[in-house]
Formats: C-alpha cells, sequence, structure tokens
C-alpha cells in the first residue's frame, strides 16, 4: 500500500525560526572507532544537529551488528564511510569504545531518537517519508506520528518489499511528495546500501536507516521496560521475543563483535604507546596495574559501600556527572553518591555561601550532603569508583582534580593549563590542603605539576595520599 499525504499537510504561514543558530556548522564531539568517527553528544542535541544541519546528509547507525557487517561487507563499509554522520547504538559500541579509553556522551540509538527527530522536525517544518517493513508496518508507525506530533508533515509511506523494476517509481514516489526527511527500515546492511546507491536521485536533505524501528512503533513488536533498556540489557529481550530469527546476531554475534572490540582496542593502544614518551607509558602502565588490584581487593568494600548510601538515602549507590579532562575533553566521572537526589537543584541556591575562593564552591555543612555522605566524604571513600575512571582511561591515578564544564568555562587562559595532563584521583592539590587552599593556588599547583610531573613525583604523592586521608585536612 502507498500512502502520500502531501495534500493534507499543514502549511505555514512564515518561517520556523531555527532550533540554533545555523550560520556555522553545530560543533559535537566525536569517539574513532574500528576506524569510524562517531558523533558523541546527547540524544536531544543529536536530533537538532541532523535536523537543521545545512545541505543534503546520509546518517548511519553503528550497533554491535553493524560492526561485525563491517568487517566482512566492503559495499556496506564503503556506504558507511561515506555517510556524513555515524552514530553510536547499543550498550555494545559503548563497550568498544571504554576499552580503548573514550566513551560516548548517550546511546544515540534510532528507536530513542525517533520521537526526538520527529519532534525538532514538527518545529522546522519539514516532512518526512516512512519506507520499509512489511507491508502496514510504515503506515502504522505514520499513524503513531500523527498521534504523537499533530503539526508533523507527513509526505507519504510505502513498505519495503519491492522488486528492483520499482525502484525508479519508488523514489519518484518520494520526490514528488517533498519529503524533506526519509526514514528507511529495511535492515543491516541493505537499507544504508540502498540509501547510498540511490542518494544523487533522492531530493532528500536528511535520510536514515533505521532497522526495526517501524515494528515497535507500529506496535508490532512491544518494546523492553525501561529498566531492561537503561542497563543495557534490550538485546536479551528482543531475542527472547525472536530467538529463532535473532539467535546469529546474537547469540553468535555477541562473542564475535567483542572479539573485533578486543583487536580494536589492542591496536589502538598499540599505535598510542608508539606516539607516547615513555613516561607516558609507564604511568599508563601504573595506572592500569593499581587500578586493577585495587578494584579486586576493595571490591567486599565497594560493595558494602554501595549497599549502605542505597539503604540509607532515596536514591541510587552511585552518582555520575560531566567532568572535564585531558584536553578540555568531557568524560562521566562515578563517585558514590553523598547527597541528597535533589541536590543539583539547590546548588545554585547555595552557591553564594561558598566557604572557599575562588571558582570551585565549597561549603563545610552543606545541608545537601547526607548523614553517611559526610562520612564518606571526610575519609573520601566517595571518591573510589573513580578507580573505574582511571580503568577505562579518562582518569590517572595521580593528576589534577577533574573539573565541572561551568568552572572550566571562568577559566583564565592560564588556568586553562590544568587540563594539559589527565585529571587524577589524588594529586599535589589533594596532599597539600585539598579545600583549605584557594582555587588560585590549585591552579598554579596543577600547571607545576603538569610541566614536571614524573612517575616519581607520581610515587612520593601516592606515599602522601593515606595519611592526608586519614588526617582529613582539608576534606568536607
Amino acid at each position: 500500500m502507498v500512502l502520500a499525504f502531501n495534500n493534507t499537510v499543514h502549511q505555514h504561514n512564515t518561517a520556523p525560526e531555527p532550533l540554533y543558530d545555523t550560520s556555522q556548522n553545530p560543533t559535537h564531539e566525536t569517539v574513532s572507532l574500528f576506524n569510524l568517527t562517531l558523533v558523541s553528544t546527547t540524544r536531544s542535541l543529536a536530533s537538532k544537529m541532523l535536523i537543521e544541519s545545512p545541505g543534503k546528509n546520509r546518517v548511519c547507525f553503528i550497533n554491535a551488528h553493524c560492526a561485525n557487517q563491517l568487517a566482512k561487507n566492503d559495499t556496506y563499509a564503503n556506504a558507511v564511510h561515506s555517510a556524513d554522520y555515524r552514530l553510536p547504538d547499543g550498550s555494545g559500541m559503548d563497550i568498544a569504545a571504554r576499552l580503548t579509553g573514550q566513551h560516548f556522551e548517550d546511546n544515540l540509538n534510532g528507536t530513542d531518537m525517533f520521537p526526538l527527530l520527529l519532534r525538532d522536525a514538527e518545529r522546522a517544518g519539514k516532512s518526512v517519508f516512512f519506507l520499509g517493513a512489511v507491508e502496514g508496518n510504515a503506515r502504522g508507525t505514520s499513524l503513531w506520528a500523527r498521534r504523537h506530533f499533530k503539526n508533523l508533515k507527513i509526505a507519504g509511506t510505502h513498505h519495503g518489499y519491492f522488486d528492483k523494476e520499482e525502484e525508479q517509481d519508488i523514489i519518484d514516489l518520494i520526490n514528488r511528495s517533498g519529503a524533506d526527511i526519509l526514514f528507511v527500515a529495511m535492515g543491516v546492511p541493505e537499507q544504508d546500501i540502498w540509501l547510498q546507491k540511490n542518494w544523487d536521485r533522492l531530493n532528500i536533505s536528511l535520510g536514515m536507516g533505521v532497522g526495526g524501528l517501524f515494528e515497535y512503533y507500529s506496535g508490532k513488536i512491544p518494546r523492553a521496560p525501561e529498566v531492561i533498556r537503561n542497563n543495557g540489557l534490550e538485546w536479551i529481550w528482543r531475542f527472547a521475543q525472536e530467538p529463532k530469527r535473532l539467535f546469529k546476531r546474537y547469540v553468535l554475534g555477541n562473542p564475535e563483535f567483542l572479539s573485533l572490540a578486543c583487536v580494536n582496542a589492542f591496536q589502538h593502544w598499540q599505535n598510542a604507546f608508539a606516539s607516547r614518551e615513555p613516561g607516558q607509558i609507564s604511568r599508563r602502565i601504573m595506572d592500569l596495574a593499581l587500578a586493577t588490584i585495587l578494584i579486586l581487593c576493595l571490591s567486599p568494600i565497594l560493595a558494602l559501600l554501595a549497599g549502605t548510601v542505597s539503604a540509607t538515602s532515596k536514591g541510587p549507590a552511585f552518582f555520575t556527572q560531566k567532568r572535564i579532562g585531558l584536553n578540555g575533553k568531557s568524560f562521566k566521572i562515578f563517585k558514590f553518591r553523598s547527597m541528597y537526589l535533589d541536590a543539583e537543584e539547590r546548588r545554585a541556591a547555595l552557591i553564594g555561601q561558598s566557604e572557599r575562593e575562588g571558582i570551585c564552591y565549597k561549603m563545610k555543612d552543606d545541608p545537601r550532603v547526607t548523614p553517611i555522605g559526610k562520612f564518606i566524604r571526610r575519609f573520601s571513600l566517595d571518591e573510589l569508583p573513580q578507580l573505574f575512571n582511571v580503568f577505562t582511561g579518562d582518569m590517572s591515578i595521580v593528576g589534577p582534580r577533574p573539573a565541572l564544564a561551568c568552572e572550566v568555562d571562568m577559566y583564565t587562559e592560564e588556568q586553562r593549563k590544568r587540563l594539559d595532563c589527565k585529571p587524577g584521583i589524588t594529586g599535589l592539590w589533594q596532599i597539600s590542603g585539598r579545600a583549605n587552599i584557594p582555587f588560585e593556588h590549585q591552579a598554579d599547583m596543577d600547571i607545576a605539576y603538569s610541566k614536571s610531573r614524573s612517575v616519581i613525583s607520581d610515587f612520593l604523592i601516592l606515599l602522601l595520599t593515606p595519611w592526608v586521608v586519614l588526617t582529613g585536612r582539608g576534606a568536607y
């Protein structure tokens, strides 16, 4: 069945305001993985970037199955490499990234991004066309879109089961519909190969392959509960629904992907070490060895602390926050939660009561800190989960304190030099007085450390750290 809605779309009398300044291309961080450059940003920002990017753009979503296909299908690999944007899809990609000391800001899978893309397309006055899947799924997805986005322009739909002889007719249909955005649901690798092959014949501004997305939004297959999705286990849910069809993809494909990820990580570190000075290599080896030993030895304490934090106040045991690391690159830091859940909302009201001079906010009797939080802060136990940041390469055992983005925004040009080395769990500032030291002096110490650091200086800082922790000087 073919549906074209071109004559029934809502017309706008004035051009919609852009979602952001399009006078220059939006910037975003990237992650290099499997010889690909992938976008690293939030779902919301990724959606706005794709909808408002000027010109004509083709998008590929890359998940574990895609990585497996890339390794053995040259035609598909060419389609992916020539795409304008590649987005990480699924927890497998994050695992592969962390093996190389990198991480993705968010899981940019098509199923979760779909409503955001439609929302931003509606706001930008752009029309969409749904192509692919079995008869009825594209139409069912368009009906879902109409229910949730009343002013969205839906140019048309068509199923994905057509002969090669019909291909030009389908392309003509899409072009006549006036569609700006084309969602193609033909599965990997077919959808991306089809888009690349016909790209010059399609009069659209944005095209992307979205896999099985239409099956979910047409109501044919239910999605996994949110708690399963948030823990990166949606693949298990999907496999339980269609074990026969997905056996090869998951049971055989997941080990294949993990082996590819390990090979990729080995090559990454081999290249990284080859370009590093001997001191950098020694420091990374020391970081990995110490982090591994400490995680293994402290695992009972980590489990006990996690249980205690969860049991004594409402909320998760762990707290994650965006911090700025080496060369200004952001990463997600791990800590035991020491504050109440509404701490971030209350921060603005307390910022004027900071008892520390300079940029960094510190307060001895911060009302946002839980009773157990005061104890774990006193002995720096809340910092222990950062051993996992060291293991993945975002942090070092020794280095400057990892800063908040809002703090970095207020740095002087000189203070930005403290970002020239990887942040650490302990450092020169920490053993010299911690929060008792004004930020300006802390920055000077961090910059001096960055210029003269060595394995020996790191070792001396490590020797002094236990005494500083036990005495609690400047800890609050």
